[in-house]
This record gives structure tokens, sequence and C-alpha cells, in this order.
């Protein structure tokens, strides 16, 4: 609503706690109709000249007392997920809508050993991965008890 109503990101960004501005945007900022309509008749003003009225802010999203009781006005709100996982836990990306790509690429001797699998929900790649760490775990005990083993000898 602060955005909404004018105030820069930075202030916002400032006044919440968040390191960067990126963070508060990534999180806090989506566009409302009454957004689009102001910049619309912003334009209208600066490049055609109109005398387009600005909309209020909220002016359009406002419902009457039964209107807001059956539907909701605000988006739902979804938490920001970060790229990074935790290390041994892989990672997990959204290629398209229906394609999920899961990503484990552990350090052995240092040189990176990169394998993918992929599947159709996030839940199904979660799994995949969790087998696919599990099996490369056992991989790389492996090789350093091969190495292991070899240094001794």
């Amino acid at each position: 609503m602060a955005l909404e109503n004018g105030m820069d990101i930075k202030t916002l960004s400032a006044m919440i706690g968040h390191v960067s501005a990126e963070t508060t945007l990534n999180i806090y900022s989506h566009i409302t109709d009454t957004m689009q309509q102001q910049a619309a008749a912003r334009i209208d003003r600066e490049i055609a000249g109109a005398d387009t009225p600005i909309p209020e802010p909220n002016a359009t999203d406002k419902t009457s007392d039964s209107e807001a009781t059956d539907q909701p006005t605000e988006p739902k709100f979804e938490p920001y997920k970060g790229k990074i996982r935790k290390p041994g836990t892989g990672c997990v990306t959204m290629i398209n809508d229906h394609l999920y790509e899961g990503r484990f690429s552990p350090r052995v001797n240092g040189k990176r050993i990169a394998k993918n699998i992929y599947a159709t929900t996030r839940e199904e790649c979660e799994e995949k991965l969790k087998t696919l760490i599990a099996e490369m775990k056992k991989e790389i005990a492996e090789i350093k008890a091969r190495e292991k083993a070899t240094n001794k000898g």
C-alpha cells in the first residue's frame, strides 16, 4: 500500500529493515489495477498532452461490504524463496509451468561433479533429488575409500 500511495522504495526498504531495496521489491511489490491506470494517465499527460485525470489509490479497488466478504481484495502472499540452499541439499529450479530441474553438484577432490534430474512437479523433483543425493554420497564415499587405500599402499 505504501508503494501504491507513492512512497519511494528506498524509504520503505529502510523502514522495513531490509538491507537492499531489491529485497523489498522482490517480496512486497505487486502491480494493482490502480497503479496501472495511474501510470497510463501519467503517460497520456506527458506524451500525448491529454488532460487525463490520475485515479486515486484504491479508487477502483474498493468494493462494497457485501462483496468484500466474498472475495479477498489483496493478492495471496507468497514468501520469497531464495535460490541458494544449504550445502549438501541440491537445488530445485522451475524451468516452465510443467518442468522442474533438480541439481546436485558436490566437490570431490577439488572438482565439481554435477548431476541433474527432471520432474513435472516440485514434490516429485524433491523426491528424485533426495534419491540422487543419497546415490552420489555413496559414490563419493567409495571414491574417497579407494583413494585412502591407494595412498596407504
